[in-house]
C-alpha cells in the first residue's frame, strides 16, 4: 500500500542578512549569503529525486520585511520546478515572514497553497483505495503569537490521513521567544497523523509514549546555518505515512556549509610551528568529520603554553596562519580565533616574577572587586543605551548573560595587557 510522502522544513530564512559576518570577511559572507538559497535549490532537487507527493514548509521563508524582487524571482522559479514534477507545496507564514510583503504579494504556481490567517484544510484526493490526504494549515497574521493557535485548527477529518503545520516555539527553547506555545502531549490529543512544526532551528522529534511511531511531532530544525550560533549539520525530513497511520522518518541533509566549533589544547606548546601543526591536524579532522561542501569553523584554543602571550600579541599573525592552514585543505572557513591560553605558572617565587603579581593583582583586587564589576555595567548600560534597537543584544540578552558576557571581555582584555608586556619585556632583554 503506497504511504504519502513529503519533505517536510522549516526556517529556511532566505536572503537573511550577515552584518556582522560581513564586517569580518566579505568573501565569506558572500558565501554564507547565498548559502539559504543553495539550500533551498538542494529542497527542491531532493523532492524531485524522491518523487515526493508534496513539500511542506511551516513558517519563516524569508527573514523579516523581505523586499527584494529577486528572491520572490527565485522562490516563484523553485516551486515552479516542483509544480512542473506534479509535486504540490503548502506553506505557512510565521513570526518572521509574517512582515514579508513579497509572501502576501508574489503569484504563486496553482500548485502551491499559502495559507491566510484562518484555520483551514485542504484535502488532496489519491488513487482509488487510498486515504484521501488533509493538510491542515495556519499563518502568522502578525509577528508575534503570544497564545496557542492550536484552538483554532479544524478537527482531524475521519478516515483520512491528517497532517497539520504550525509555526510554533512549543514549550520554549534557548534563544527562542514564545511563539503560539502549545505541548507536544495537546498536539498528540488532536489525533493527526503528524505535526509539521516549525520556529525552533534545532531538530527534535516527539513520539507518543504509548505509540513510538503514529502521531509524531516533529520540528525539522533549519536546512541551512546562518552563524556559529547555528552550528551543526542542517537537515530536512522525509515523511512516510502509511493509510493505518504509521509514520516512517528518514534525515536528509541540505546545507551547503556547515559552521562547527574547534577546540585545540595547546598546553605544552613551545613553538609557532608545533601551534601552526596542531591547527593542521585539528581543522583537518573537522574537515572528515563533514559531509557539507563548505566547513566555516570557529577555532578556540586553550591550555597553559609559552606562547599564549604571543598569540594574544600576534592576534592577527595566528588568524592569518590558521586561514593558510585551512586553504591548503580546501574547503574550511575561519569564522573567527578565540584565545584563552594562560602562560605556564612562574616555578620561581612570585615575588621574582613582576608580571605573576601584576596578572595575580588584576585577578584578584579588580576583576573580582564589586567596584569594578559595578563600572563595568554602568560602562555597558550606557553603551547599550546609545544603539539602535536591532544591536542592544550584542553584550547579551539578559542580565546575567550581559554579566557573563562583561566578565569574558575583562578577563581578555586583562590577557591581551599582559601578553603586550610580556613581549615588550622579552624583546627588551633580547636588545640589552
Amino acid at each position: 500500500m503506497a504511504a504519502y510522502r513529503f519533505i517536510h522544513t522549516a526556517d529556511i530564512h532566505l536572503d537573511s542578512p550577515l552584518k556582522s559576518l560581513a564586517l569580518r570577511d566579505a568573501e565569506l559572507a558572500g558565501l554564507i549569503g547565498a548559502a539559504t538559497r543553495s539550500a533551498f535549490s538542494a529542497i527542491i532537487d531532493l523532492c524531485i529525486t524522491e518523487r515526493v507527493d508534496a513539500l511542506v514548509i511551516a513558517g519563516d521563508l524569508y527573514d523579516g520585511d523581505q523586499t527584494s524582487m529577486k528572491t520572490a524571482r527565485f522562490l516563484s522559479e523553485e516551486l515552479r520546478r516542483l509544480s512542473s514534477a506534479g509535486i504540490r507545496s503548502f506553506i505557512i507564514r510565521g513570526n518572521h515572514d509574517a512582515l514579508s510583503r513579497v509572501s502576501k504579494e508574489l503569484v504563486l504556481p496553482d500548485e502551491v497553497k499559502l495559507f491566510g490567517g484562518r484555520a483551514e484544510h485542504v484535502m488532496v484526493e489519491r488513487d482509488p483505495g487510498l486515504k484521501p490526504v488533509a493538510i491542515h494549515g495556519l499563518s502568522f497574521a502578525n509577528p508575534t503569537a503570544p497564545e496557542s493557535l492550536l484552538p483554532k485548527y479544524k478537527p482531524a477529518v475521519p478516515d483520512a490521513i491528517n497532517i497539520g503545520i504550525m509555526h510554533s516555539s512549543l514549550g520554549g527553547a534557548p534563544g527562542h521567544d514564545p511563539y503560539a506555545p502549545c505541548s507536544p502531549a495537546e498536539l498528540h490529543a488532536t489525533g493527526y497523523d503528524y505535526w509539521a512544526l516549525g520556529h525552533i532551528h534545532k531538530r527534535s522529534v516527539v513520539t507518543r509514549p504509548d505509540a513510538a511511531d503514529r502521531n509524531i511531532v516533529v520540528m525539522p530544525g533549519m536546512p541551512q546555518g546562518r552563524d556559529i550560533n547555528e552550528d551543526g549539520a542542517k537537515s530536512v525530513t522525509l515523511v512516510s505515512i502509511s493509510d493505518d497511520g504509521t509514520v516512517s522518518l528518514e534525515e536528509r541533509f541540505t546545507a551547503l556549509a556547515e559552521f562547527a566549533r574547534v577546540h585545540i589544547d595547546a598546553a605544552g606548546l613551545t613553538g609557532w610551528s608545533d601551534l601552526a601543526q596542531a591547527i593542521t591536524d585539528a581543522l583537518k579532522q573537522a574537515r572528515a568529520s563533514s559531509a557539507t561542501p563548505e566547513l566555516v569553523v570557529r577555532l578556540s584554543f586553550s591550555g597553559a603554553t609559552d606562547l599564549a602571550w604571543r598569540m594574544r600579541r600576534d592576534a592577527d599573525l595566528l588568524v592569518t596562519e590558521a586561514q593558510d592552514r585551512a586553504a591548503r585543505i580546501g574547503a574550511v572557513w575561519i569564522e573567527k580565533i578565540e584565545t584563552d591560553c594562560v602562560p605556564p605558572r612562574s616555578e620561581g617565587p612570585a615575588s621574582t616574577d613582576p608580571l605573576h603579581e601584576l596578572r595575580a593583582l588584576m585577578q584578584t583586587d579588580i576583576l573580582g572587586s564589586g567596584g569594578y564589576a559595578a563600572a563595568l555595567t554602568a560602562m555597558a548600560d550606557q553603551l547599550q543605551g546609545q544603539l539602535p534597537a536591532e544591536l542592544r543584544d550584542l553584550l547579551g540578552a539578559d542580565e546575567a548573560d550581559t554579566r557573563e558576557t562583561l566578565q569574558r571581555l575583562a578577563r581578555e582584555g586583562a590577557e591581551d595587557v599582559l601578553a603586550r608586556l610580556q613581549g615588550s619585556a622579552e624583546s627588551g632583554s633580547e636588545t640589552a
